[in-house]
């Protein structure tokens, strides 16, 4: 294969022209750089501004290193001598030099900006992203309801084992965590309330206020919390590596449905198990509390409970167990939302993790604010 060359040699009237021939690859990197060297030392002298030509038609060989040469060499000519034309391309290789151009164009700098603007951009953009999560997520409710829907009409089935075995990751897994927490809140909460309830002679009116406040709010609050940490992630892991290793691009490959096989399970298993754990919460917090007012309150267990039976009634019970299926719901939606939303990478997978674990608590402190205020507002 031919040596690369490049020599001055006279054009049409004043042009200069650089002959270039030669094989200009990756192969012959340092004989390529010899010979600009060469020729830029042996530049003849050139008036400002005069024209000058780089003669390409002895290349018969052109590669992205050797392009990337020659558009050095007619940007470093064009700064002293103004505009320099290139000649002699084929298509091929004309197109190759245009696309190492563009790939040397440097961005453009983004203005410095000062003062409140920089806020404001900030959060217009964290308001559009809030927006697009809205928005995601109701597409992603409404592909949940139709594969229910299919299940419920025949047209596909639902594998019971999927469910049972998310079932027990969920539920049963999760019982010894959410009761351990659970007392130990309530036994915290009932301590506290006892030292200043003793300051007026009341300390049996701890019952009244562990009732009230774990069945309608702390229970259901506390158990989605847990939830969302536990199994949220999880299944943010779990889609995220499926969706790394394309195993869920295989399912769409096979003519399988990635919501029916991965998706509804979950959901599924969530709006079951989760009232039930706050069931279990709810009574491992009252016990908690009770068991507090007994030792360090000198509440006994029949006091406790007596006042709990008077004070508490089936609404009061109900409403922290209205509230379960729709944090669950929540969670499992977000939770799938963000795995499927990795992208190929370890750093990927991390930052949907953690986006999952946050924007679940938040919205479920969110969900939580907004019953409570329904049903203050009907007087449930």
């Amino acid at each position: 294969m031919a040596r690369p060359s490049a020599i001055w040699v006279a054009g049409k009237g004043h042009m200069q022209a650089l002959q270039l021939a030669g094989a200009w690859t990756a192969d012959h990197a340092h004989d390529l750089e010899d010979a600009l060297a060469e020729a830029f030392g042996k530049r003849p002298q050139l008036e400002i501004n005069a024209p000058l030509k780089l003669d390409c038609a002895g290349i018969l060989n052109l590669d992205t290193v050797g392009a990337w040469l020659i558009h050095r060499t007619r940007i470093e000519l064009a700064d002293q001598h103004g505009t320099v034309a290139v000649t002699g391309l084929r298509r091929d290789q004309n197109h190759l030099l245009s696309e190492v151009a563009q790939a040397e164009i440097p961005p453009p700098a983004a203005p410095h900006r000062q003062g409140a603007y920089p806020m404001l951009i900030d959060i217009g953009e964290a308001v559009v992203d809030a927006g697009k999560d809205v928005s995601s997520g109701v597409a992603f409710l409404g592909a949940v309801m139709a594969a229910l829907f299919r299940v419920l009409i025949g047209r596909t089935r639902l594998r019971p084992a999927a469910v049972v075995t998310q079932l027990e990751r969920v539920a049963l897994r999760g019982v010894p965590i959410i009761v351990l927490i659970s007392f130990l809140v309530g036994a915290i909460i009932s301590q506290q309330t006892i030292f200043q309830l003793e300051k007026f002679g009341q300390a049996q009116f701890v019952a009244d206020l562990i009732g009230v406040l774990v069945l309608r709010e702390l229970a259901v609050l506390l158990t989605a919390i847990m939830i969302a940490g536990r199994s949220g992630s999880s299944f943010t892991a779990e889609l995220g590596s499926m969706k790394m290793r394309e195993e869920v691009d295989a399912l769409q490959t096979m003519g399988l449905d990635p919501i029916e096989v991965l998706v509804l399970p979950r959901i599924i298993a969530l709006l079951i198990g989760l009232p039930l754990l706050t069931f279990i919460s709810s009574m491992a917090s009252i016990g908690g509390g009770a068991l507090v007012a007994q030792f360090y309150g000198g509440v006994s267990f029949e006091i406790f409970f007596s006042r709990i039976q008077n004070i508490i009634g089936m609404n009061t019970f109900l409403v922290g167990m209205y509230k379960a299926p729709f944090m669950a719901l929540v969670i499992g939606l977000i939770a799938c939302i963000e795995g499927f939303a990795v992208r190929g990478s370890a750093e990927s997978l991390g930052a949907h993790t953690t986006a999952s674990v946050v924007k679940s608590i938040f919205i479920v402190i969110v969900v939580d604010g907004l019953f409570a205020m329904f049903f203050a507002a009907i007087k449930y």
